[in-house]
């Protein structure tokens, strides 16, 4: 279960579970949940799927060849193996769910370079509104296509 610990409530809810936990001795896992905004999120589903329409590729195949593996390998790829039936190479990718804002601003920022530079598409910036918009026009016609 999720807890806002920015909202009273929320943070009440949470001790008193806590404690209840703490009582009975359960084994128990706390961790944080990071996750990038939103409007970050919408973004680079709109870059990358205009990337996508304009190439002529399917948006989740340049999510993970371009945007995860070959901009910004450092920052998701977490290992690879090799199956040994087929020798084929299998990489493992980190979800970009689990990036903080500060990883996927640097993320975007170097999938957009990399566009323009070697692919020569233009990605509009996030306040480039009218340009967004334009974009998720040309994504909704290539949808068939795609």
């Amino acid at each position: 279960m999720l807890y806002d610990c920015k909202n009273d409530l929320d943070r009440a809810s949470f001790l008193a579970r806590a404690q209840l936990l703490a009582d009975r001795k359960d084994v128990v896992e706390l961790r944080t949940k990071r996750q990038r905004t939103l409007n970050q999120n919408a973004y680079l589903h709109t870059i990358l799927g205009y990337f996508a329409a304009v190439y002529g590729e399917d948006v989740e195949y340049v999510k993970q060849m371009y945007f995860k593996q070959l901009v910004n390998p450092e920052i998701f790829i977490i290992g690879s193996s090799i199956d040994k039936f087929t020798g084929e190479k299998r990489i493992q990718c980190r979800s970009s769910a689990s990036l903080t804002t500060e990883e996927m601003s640097v993320c975007i920022d170097r999938f957009r370079n990399w566009s323009s530079k070697e692919a020569e598409i233009y990605l509009p910036t996030a306040e480039e509104g009218i340009m967004l918009r334009q974009c998720e026009i040309e994504i909704s016609k290539a949808q068939r296509y795609l």
